[in-house]
């Protein structure tokens, strides 16, 4: 792959960082015996310690990171999420804690505890897990400046609770960034897409898969009646189970919410979709060219949540709901925020509209994005997905 001609230019410490951890990649592949799995490049590149994307202090969320995601688009997704959670908070009862995954720049989190507490319904705590010590602090910075007195109630987590607790576990744009393998269809064999390195520079190789990704891929087929074309290049997730299952294993009674854009495994893996859904985000650039700007980009696969849902189900989770993003908002209360405006300036009023339509318009987030609640010891109806559920289409 070519380097995309409109992606801006690398300061030499930049440039400097991507080469060190090239350098690791490098020494892995020789140690490897020439090559190492898409999985484990994307476990190098993103989170390698001091060193990978999501371990080293760059800034990745908002204007001057590489993304915005919708708690820092739209205030508002987080007050209607929110909603859902005090839903479920409030059957649960006031020992309830609430886990989050992940917390980027914090601002949903600062968002959600302001509008649970005018919903009267806090958690006893508020975890966050999220390894990054430069995230960490921001999260703490903007929880100080938008929540100061409900800080005391938050904690940031090193692991996930040794000890089963009840209440929610919520994760935004989580899925998106679990490690992938890739796949390429050669004469009817499945070969698996990774890389090599030459003259320490990295290039995508492929060598016959392994048995694990070669039964991965023909369950793919054999679920969606589709027999992949010669070509044909995709990923799958085959480490979700046991994450999946480590995630469930914290919850003793709750639900657990996850939020990314996907599809299910029927229109995932369509046959005209032969590329797969790869992207790469630097500078609010999409490109698809994973070996550049190693360490300095996002790395991210759309999500099967049809393997979400046998993921659940096989760590003994129940499927509560599955729908889009604008579909869940609307029925988390989206359209009553919009049209509660008195009292706002008409900036504010536009501001809010503006708001709803970014996180709910079929060419915005509405679409792409979906919404999957899986409980555990949990029968009460969700809120989120009474407009439509689309459990039927997993």
């Amino acid at each position: 792959m070519t380097v995309p001609l409109d992606l801006p230019e690398l300061t030499p410490e930049e440039a400097a960082h991507s080469a060190a951890l090239t350098e690791r990649i490098h020494a892995e592949i020789v140690a490897d015996g020439g090559w190492i799995g898409f999985d484990r490049f994307m476990q190098l590149a993103l989170y390698e310690p001091g060193l990978g994307y999501y371990s080293a202090g760059a800034r990745k969320f908002g204007a001057a990171g590489d993304f915005v995601t919708a708690p820092e688009v739209a205030p508002v997704f987080s007050r209607c999420l929110a909603l859902q959670c005090a839903e479920v908070l409030q059957q649960l009862g006031p020992e309830s804690r609430l886990l989050e995954l992940g917390a980027g720049s914090g601002a949903m989190a600062a968002e959600l505890l302001a509008e649970l507490e005018r919903q009267g319904t806090l958690p006893a705590e508020y975890w966050i897990l999220d390894l990054s010590a430069d995230l960490r602090e921001r999260q703490r910075e903007i929880l100080q400046q938008v929540v100061p007195h409900l800080l005391p109630r938050v904690q940031w987590l090193d692991s996930l609770p040794e000890v089963p607790f009840t209440g929610m576990i919520l994760a935004n744009e989580v899925l998106d960034a679990l490690t992938i393998e890739r796949f390429a269809i050669r004469s009817g064999e499945v070969n698996a897409l990774g890389v090599s390195s030459e003259f320490g520079q990295l290039q995508l190789a492929e060598v016959r898969a392994a048995s694990r990704l070669v039964a991965a891929v023909r369950r793919i087929e054999a679920d969606t009646g589709i027999s992949l074309s010669d070509g044909y290049e995709s990923e799958v997730c085959t480490g979700l189970a046991p994450w999946f299952e480590s995630i469930a294993s914290s919850l003793e009674r709750g639900v657990l919410l996850f939020i990314d854009y996907g599809l299910p495994r029927r229109e995932y893996y369509a046959a005209e979709r032969t590329r797969g859904t790869l992207l790469c985000h630097f500078r609010h650039r999409f490109h698809e060219d994973a070996l550049t700007r190693v360490g300095l980009q996002d790395i991210t696969a759309w999500v099967d949540f049809t393997a979400i849902a046998e993921a659940a189900q096989g760590a003994g989770c129940e499927v509560a709901g599955y729908t889009t993003q604008a579909h869940f908002l609307i029925g988390c209360g989206l359209g009553d925020f919009v049209a509660n405006v008195e009292g706002l300036e008409l900036v504010q009023r536009l501001n809010l509209s503006r708001q709803a339509m970014v996180l709910t318009l079929p060419g915005e987030m509405g679409e792409r994005f979906k919404v999957i609640a899986l409980s555990k010891d949990y029968a009460a109806p969700l809120r989120g997905f009474a407009t439509r559920d689309l459990r039927r289409s997993l």
